[in-house]
């Protein structure tokens, strides 16, 4: 049928337009189709119904064999949580102390709590408790670091005490007895100090063998190991504080009677004999040579040059050394009385010596320059301290560097002397000290010190054999280098068998001059040994 013609146009159908009969078979076909699509729907719904059933009774069962299992669980989970709880519990409770009849009647009121209260009680008191807890450790920590704890601890705890008990004998010496309270002092304290456990003040492997170790095996820098004595020791090490001391020496010391009466230098050579015959000592009792060699310079009597040399020579042997030598320099009124009149009859104690001549400030000013160009070009391994000491004199006797002068007698000469003697002390510790080879040294360096007052007497009495001028042999012990109390000895043993003798400026001669010769020996020492 065209359709085209009735667009846009009214539409009228005639009986022409319609076939009935097609219009009725083409109904009837498709009210059996839709019949048989009912029917294939309502087979396919009924198949549905049946299926779905059957699953729906699977899935029930299994939910119902889960929910089971999950009841089973659940009450696991809440046996387990109770019984936690209560552990919980009694470990809070133990922790806080209470005692079993307290324990059960708190155990019993908290039981009443519900659970979150519980729960909540236990948290409290875990907190409770970890904080005292955490304050406890901090103090146990802090206990364990003190020093009385680590002394306790240590198996060598009484060397520690036996190292307090010598430094406070020291302090007494020093303070009450006056013995060189100027250096014994600070090596009193500075001993104290090295030992105090724990301080880690001094530390003696950083100068092991010797010499400075600026790195560790491990790598770590000296500067992060180091304590404050470890420091202070750089000077004496390094050979720094003995030279600035003789520059302080050097400006507090004449010269003239040295040089009004130059056969005075022999005898204060001669006192130097003590060093070398404590030399051959040493050795044979089985220290070695650079050992014996520190030893030995205790006989002349002269501290800085001690100090000096041991510190080249034998490191590990400073603290002993320093402590002999301040000692014996200290007991100078003491031991040298007796050798000067064993050696001497009453008739030389009573020989006066005339005046001495005025020197004038041209020899004081070229002697000072003269000494150390003559020394130092035979010896220089005495040039430090030698050229440190006319330094000092030069600057005192020139009369143009007042102010240098008097820097270098007081200010600087203290300070120095302060670091020295803190130093030197902080070798001493219990394993350096406590030992035989200290008792050793201890030993020869009396012997040293008596052979060195001994050398000087002899030589005056034979230089008196050759001489028309006769010499007191008395100011002959003044050659040891202990300024200006070894000229006062010999002053003072003097006039009490002739008071109207006056031997103080004629001691003063071998005195100053022994503070050469020592600074010569330890030269020579340094030369063959170091």
């Amino acid at each position: 049928m065209d359709i085209k013609k009735y667009l846009n146009k009214d539409i009228e159908l005639s009986n022409d337009d319609l076939d009935i009969e097609k219009l009725e078979k083409d109904l009837l076909k498709g009210y059996e189709l839709s019949s048989e699509v009912e029917k294939k729907v309502s087979s396919a719904v009924e198949e549905a119904n049946k299926t779905s059933k059957s699953s729906y009774t699977e899935l029930e069962t299994k939910f119902n064999e889960l929910q089971t299992k999950y009841d089973d669980i659940e009450k696991r989970n809440t046996d387990i949580t109770e019984r936690n709880r209560n552990l919980a519990l009694d470990n809070v409770m133990t922790r806080a102390g209470f005692k079993d009849d307290d324990f059960n009647q708190v155990k019993e009121k908290i039981s009443e709590l519900s659970t979150s209260e519980q729960s909540k009680f236990c948290m409290q008191m875990v907190e409770y408790i970890d904080q005292n807890s955490c304050m406890l450790e901090t103090i146990q920590n802090f206990l364990n670091t003190t020093g009385i704890a680590r002394m306790i601890a240590s198996s060598d705890w009484w060397q520690t005490l036996v190292m307090f008990i010598i430094a406070f004998v020291l302090v007494y010496l020093a303070i009450v007895k006056k013995f060189e309270p100027l250096l014994l002092l600070p090596i009193a304290f500075g001993m104290l100090l090295t030992n105090l456990p724990g301080a880690g003040m001094y530390h003696s492997e950083l100068f092991a063998e010797g010499h400075v170790h600026w790195a560790t095996t491990d790598g770590t820098t000296f500067d992060r190991v180091a304590g404050l004595l470890d420091f202070l020791y750089l000077g004496v090490k390094l050979g720094i504080y003995p030279c600035l001391i003789f520059v302080g020496v050097g400006a507090m010391t004449d010269f003239g009677p040295l040089i009004a009466n130059p056969k005075s230098l022999l005898l204060g050579a001669a006192a130097q004999f003590g060093i070398f015959a404590t030399f051959l000592g040493a050795s044979a009792m089985g220290f070695t040579p650079a050992e014996a060699g520190s030893i030995g310079i205790i006989g002349g009597a002269d501290g800085p040059t001690a100090i000096y040399l041991t510190s080249k020579l034998a490191p590990q042997l400073l603290g002993p050394i320093a402590v002999a030598a301040y000692s014996y320099m200290a007991l100078v009124p003491v031991i040298q009385p007796p050798i000067m009149k064993a050696l001497t009859t009453k008739a030389e104690r009573q020989i006066s010596m005339k005046q001495l001549r005025t020197v004038s400030k041209t020899e004081k000013i070229v002697f000072p320059i003269a000494m150390t160009m003559i020394i130092s070009l035979l010896l220089p391994s005495a040039a430090p301290l030698i050229g440190c000491l006319m330094l000092g004199n030069l600057m005192k006797e020139c009369g143009v560097t007042e102010r240098l002068s008097k820097t270098v007698q007081n200010e600087l000469m203290n300070i120095v002397t302060i670091f020295l003697g803190i130093s030197v002390g902080a070798t001493a510790t219990a394993e350096s000290f406590l030992n035989w080879q200290t008792l050793g040294i201890l030993t020869l360096g009396i012997v040293a010190f008596s052979f060195g007052s001994a050398s000087g007497v002899i030589l005056a009495k034979i230089m008196n054999l050759f001489s028309k001028e006769k010499i007191n042999p008395l100011i002959g012990s003044a050659g040891v280098s202990a300024v200006p109390m070894a000229a006062r000895v010999s002053q003072s043993v003097g006039q009490k068998y002739n008071p109207g003798n006056f031997l103080l400026m004629h001691a003063m001669g071998p005195n100053v001059s022994g503070v050469i010769g020592s600074a010569v020996a330890a030269g020579i020492l340094l030369a063959f040994l170091g």
